[in-house]
């Protein structure tokens, strides 16, 4: 046990079943470094962040994620392909395993929490088998006071443990690697993978569910920040389509980069990190968070440049995902406290990569509903195995892998905050213009930040809008600091007939995948789908 342990915490771990494994109880992370590096496990980076390899999987391994099917979860998850039910007695019996394998190892424990809100705070434990994987908890969720630590009683366990494998025909489970929540006994188990997204996006899961579900708060997979006279900004998004890069804005203060709640008081921040990705990372594009990665930073999946401890940014060779987590106090400008008041402005951010999509619209509150229950980005050729052209990717709430209630429960409590409020939602379109991939070119990184500013700061609000005929998008006329020609995205294709066809394509697309939840769309709501049929002027 480590010197800052203490009787009380082990014997709560032996509760558990935890009698013999070496503890690490609340280790710094100096420490959790440390053991990185004697473990053989990783090293460090020039600047002084630790740099890890997570294995086989470098991203999460949504097919292998479970709910627990208990009389919590029965009749108020939402199954499905990505909600998918486990079996309690085979939850119990992988546990029983996970404990015995884990008893078997030096183990980390750390006692942490989510939610900066006090009123939502959810106290979480995490034992994990790898050093790193403690160190990475410690980034992302927030701090326990010393003299909490020795009585510390979680709501929620994380049992993680990448070097065990589940035995697919005995424990029923699809492959070796899976991540499981079982409400009823408040516990994740996660084995066979050491990406460490799989820990934070289990705790989201949770407050997914027990926000919305039992405390009347929105749960969201946005980032946000806070200007300096209070107005608080809203960034959803799938991951790549640049939450974390245009929330960190050097002007405003940084609430937090992927996870909030909104509750009657304003805006929360789930966690006390954040996770970016580092593909082409470059300090003149992304300064605050190029400039985050030094000691207390934790790269993944990252190659150096040759003969040099200097991280190669743009080499893609063992994954697209590279990642950085790191304390958010590692932004300059992080709010103190992660908490502001409700929002001004909230932006809809989508890569589109067919580049159809205008790269700034306004929405009124139906299409905001719209395409908030739709969700839609576009993945880009080559990022993943078999994709060879743009495909269209819809994701109800901007986060379907991490929603366990019906898409319908969170629009509904999105549409009130937004009407209450008196909130303007905007999309934005941080991919391609000129063509699809390969043809056109991506959006610049300026402008989309010269639009988002417009925004803020009510320079659009005067501007002429007219609404597209296909997609119904109201576009702005004119931005400061962008070319007029940018805004209608039909001036920046050559092939004008080309365009029409796209869009319309595009729009069929957003139909198909709305079927599912026509049901229960109102008029106004349906209003503001976008229209296949639609005529371009000329």
């Amino acid at each position: 046990m480590s010197p800052n342990g203490t009787q009380e915490s082990a014997h709560r771990l032996a509760s558990l079943g935890f009698t013999k494994c070496k503890m690490h109880l609340h280790s710094l992370p100096e420490q959790l470094v440390e053991d990185t590096i004697r473990n053989g496990q990783g090293v460090l980076s020039d600047t002084g962040a630790i740099c890890v390899m997570t294995g086989k999987f470098t991203g999460r391994a949504p097919k292998d994620r479970f709910i627990v099917k208990d009389s919590i979860t029965e009749n108020a998850v939402d199954w499905n392909a990505i909600n998918m039910p486990f079996a309690v007695e085979d939850f119990n019996s992988l546990k029983k395993q996970v404990v015995a394998y884990l008893d078997e190892k030096e183990v980390y424990v750390k006692a942490l929490s989510a939610c900066a809100d006090p009123d939502h705070k959810l106290k979480i434990r995490l034992i994990a088998e790898y050093p790193w994987s403690a160190h990475f908890a410690d980034n992302m969720f927030l701090p326990t006071a010393p003299e909490e630590k020795q009585n510390f009683t979680p709501e929620w366990t994380i049992l993680c443990a990448p070097g065990f494998y589940a035995n697919p025909e005995v424990d029923h489970t699809p492959r070796k690697n899976f991540a499981i929540l079982s409400f009823e006994q408040k516990t994740i188990i996660i084995g066979g993978t050491g990406y460490t997204g799989e820990i934070k996006k289990g705790i989201f899961s949770v407050l997914n569910f027990v926000l919305p579900h039992q405390r009347n708060v929105l749960s969201m997979h946005c980032s946000a920040n806070v200007g300096q006279d209070g107005d608080t900004a809203i960034f959803f998004g799938l991951s790549g389509t640049g939450k974390t890069t245009l929330s960190a804005d050097p002007d405003r203060f940084l609430i937090g980069d992927d996870e909030h709640g909104w509750s009657d008081n304003g805006v929360f921040n789930f966690e006390g990190g954040c996770y970016a990705k580092c593909i082409d990372l470059s300090e003149e594009k992304e300064p605050e968070i190029y400039r985050a990665i030094r000691h207390g930073a934790i790269l993944e999946n990252i190659v150096f440049k040759e003969g040099t401890r200097e991280p190669d940014y743009a080499d893609d060779s063992i994954t697209p995902n590279t990642r950085v987590s790191y304390p958010i106090d590692h932004i300059d400008n992080a709010l103190e406290g992660s908490m502001a008041g409700h929002p001004t402005n909230i932006f809809f951010l989508t890569c589109d990569s067919f580049g159809v999509l205008p790269p700034i619209s306004k929405l009124t509150p139906g299409q905001a509903m719209y395409h908030f229950i739709s969700g839609y980005t576009a993945k880009v050729a080559g990022t993943e195995e078999g994709i060879d052209e743009p495909e269209t990717t819809f994701s109800a709430c901007f986060g379907a892998p991490f929603m366990p209630l019906h898409p319908t429960e969170y629009a509904q409590m999105l549409g009130r905050q937004m009407r209450d409020h008196k909130v303007n939602i905007w999309l934005i379109n941080t991919g391609w213009t000129g063509g699809a991939y390969g043809v056109g070119s991506r959006i610049k990184l300026r402008y989309t930040r010269a639009m988002i500013s417009a925004a803020l700061l009510g320079e659009l609000d005067q501007v002429h809008f007219s609404e597209h005929p296909i997609l119904k998008l109201n576009i702005p006329a004119a931005c400061p600091n962008v070319p007029d020609e940018l805004l209608n995205p039909i001036n920046t294709w050559s092939d004008k007939e080309a365009y029409v066809t796209q869009a319309r394509d595009l729009a069929k697309a957003f139909a198909k995948n709305f079927e599912a939840f026509a049901d229960m769309a109102t008029p106004e709501i349906m209003a503001g789908a976008p229209i296949p049929d639609g005529n371009m002027p000329g």
